[in-house]
């Protein structure tokens, strides 16, 4: 189950860092270049919008990149056994939560194999 989790973390959150940090080297995330969503940002951009962030912002590409690697780092204690690895793993996932859909998916499914860890 931990390799279950370290996949869907290093998924979401691998995927968050590199999209933040090429945001802030090229200019802006990685959109589709064609079809209706051509251009746009996912359903993400209009909840950061809703309470003010500019989701194309310097700050918020910040914030990808910070979560991002945060949550790696977090990956890492928990891989490692560390005692406080389960914990942050589990902070960090539910503010992961915020990035619909897949990242809220994911992180919702890793929430419950967390507890089904704890439990198992």
């Amino acid at each position: 189950m931990k390799w279950i989790i370290t996949l869907l973390v290093i998924l979401t959150a691998g995927y968050m860092f590199f999209d933040g940090a090429h945001a802030l080297v090229v200019g802006d995330y990685i959109t589709p270049t064609d079809g209706e969503y051509a251009g746009q940002l996912g359903p993400w951009a209009g909840l950061v919008a809703s309470i003010g962030i500019d989701p194309r912002s310097t700050f918020m590409k910040v914030i990808f990149v910070v979560y991002g690697f945060s949550t790696l780092a977090v990956l890492v204690g928990f891989i490692t056994q560390q005692p406080w690895g389960r914990s942050a793993l589990l902070v960090m996932v539910v503010l992961g939560l915020w990035y619909l859909p897949f990242g809220t998916a994911i992180n919702i499914i890793v929430m419950m194999l967390l507890f089904l860890k704890r439990n198992g």
